[in-house]
């Protein structure tokens, strides 16, 4: 059989709704482009196709029809010179449905919670699809690949430029994971490469470590303590820095709260004093602060927070924003 040496799934690179979500506003979720950051990514992805392949290997390459995978697959392949591929489109390797354009952010933030709350492999996204359709489809792909392989001719590594959760169903429907070990998996990085080597049993032995919520977690921050010496803390750059800390302050306690399970109420009540007093720290620039509160908003919606740890982050966080809310300043995406 023609099994391939590898099967390598790729998530895109970064796209200009993953540092702002109110283009999903008035752009199609299709069609919207990688940010320079995210050509970047998939340049050097295919720099390190290129080096992990074996002499006279071909490739062939499964791209999501999104304008950003498309975009990724062009980068990548870019730097196969001397390469024998072939790019064929698979629209079942697209994205979750989201349900079209979406123009209330209030709404879309209650279905996020409603969605983490319900269970993120069953919660179907009103107007689109549930992890489970993409899990329905990605089974007729994957039939397909099993008939294909029967093909003494088939390509040696097989490359699937995908989509963040279409990367976790793939794997889920492969190894047969169950929802509870899907449900635990945190995404996968732009343009990650993540790799299943044949086995002489022609079984694929997964290659990577997958990051989940479960994994033990660096003590939460406590420094308010961002400046440097000689200097007053009013600079740009050190706000900056201080948005950066209370980020990850309130990221750390959602993750707690995750495994926690910590009284709802009181987490309710830190979720909302947290949004609140950020919207007044990114009020000075609300443009360039939708860019950083994007970010801000998906780990509100897919973590979790542990309510005594995360009251006194929060603590910390206002610490920050009281020297903090009254300066103008640019806040610059994590």
């Amino acid at each position: 059989m023609g099994r391939p040496r590898l099967i390598i799934l790729l998530r895109h690179g970064e796209s200009e709704s993953n540092c702002d979500k109110s283009i999903n506003r008035y752009v199609p979720n299709h069609k919207v482009p990688l940010t320079n950051r995210g050509h970047e990514q998939a340049l050097a992805a295919g720099k390190r196709l290129r080096e992990i392949l074996l002499p006279g290997e071909n490739v062939l390459i499964y791209t999501s029809p999104y304008r950003r995978t498309r975009e990724t697959t062009q980068d990548i392949v870019s730097q196969l010179d001397g390469v024998e591929y072939r790019v064929y489109e698979e629209p079942r390797l697209r994205e979750q449905d989201f349900g079209n354009f979406q123009f209330d952010e209030v709404e879309m933030s209650r279905i996020w919670k409603d969605r983490a709350r319900y269970g993120h492999f069953f919660y179907r996204i009103p107007n689109g699809e549930s992890a489970a359709d993409v899990y329905d489809r990605c089974a007729g792909f994957n039939e397909t690949l099993f008939r294909q392989f029967s093909s003494d001719k088939f390509a040696k590594v097989l490359v699937l430029v995908t989509h963040g959760l279409m990367s976790r169903v793939f794997l889920m429907k492969w190894y047969r994971w169950t929802v509870e070990r899907f449900e635990s998996l945190k995404n996968v990085n732009y343009c990650e490469f993540v790799v299943m080597e044949r086995q002489d049993s022609g079984k694929y032995l997964l290659k990577n470590k997958m990051r989940t919520w479960n994994d033990p977690q660096p003590d939460p921050i406590i420094t308010t303590t961002t400046t440097s010496p000689g200097s007053d803390g009013n600079s740009i750059e050190e706000k900056q820095n201080q948005i950066r800390i209370l980020y990850e302050q309130v990221r750390k306690a959602e993750e707690l709260r995750e495994t926690t399970a910590q009284s709802s109420a009181s987490v309710q009540e830190i979720e909302e004093n947290a949004l609140k007093e950020y919207e007044v720290l990114s009020g000075a620039d609300v443009d360039a602060g939708r860019a950083f509160g994007s970010d801000f908003e998906d780990v509100l919606d897919d973590a979790g927070e542990a309510a005594e740890n995360g009251i006194c982050l929060l603590n910390t966080g206002r610490t920050i924003m009281t020297t903090a809310k009254t300066e103008t300043f640019v806040p610059t995406p994590i």
